[in-house]
């Protein structure tokens, strides 16, 4: 049965101070990739300790699912491989079982590492497996 009931949410203003490539007005300001999250792949008090998981963080693809979760380059699950930064945060809802679509930067972009949030997952790798976006200090 399709779940049609309405949800609410409440949303953060974006820190987007990474994306050095960031547009004003109705031009579309970076190329940009959707899929579903699986929240099970990040870590509360890491990835989102104020319940938002914020932009800047990079993110992997799960092989099993096809879901996004947070790259680690330690994980054998598909999330080792970065694919993009996650472009707007992102609430995380009480029940992680949701599917939540976000949206990801994986293309035509610069982005200022040191503008990353700390707990963004950047390592000098991502660079490489990312080479349509340029990384700056």
């Amino acid at each position: 049965m399709t779940d049609i009931a309405v949800d609410t949410y409440s949303y953060t203003p974006p820190d987007r101070g990474w994306l050095l490539t960031e547009l004003q007005g109705d031009k579309q300001p970076v190329t940009a990739t959707s899929a579903t999250l699986d929240f099970t792949k990040f870590t509360a008090g890491t990835h989102y300790p104020n319940g938002y998981i914020p932009s800047g963080v990079v993110l992997g693809i799960v092989t099993a699912t096809g879901k996004l979760g947070a790259y680690a380059s330690g994980n054998a699950d598909g999330t080792q491989t970065p694919v993009g930064i996650l472009y707007n945060p992102i609430q995380v809802p009480a029940d992680t079982s949701r599917k939540v679509q976000a949206a990801y930067v994986d293309c035509f972009a610069v982005v200022s590492i040191s503008r990353l949030p700390s707990n963004s997952g950047y390592v000098s790798a991502v660079a490489t497996a990312l080479p349509l976006v340029k990384f700056r200090a």
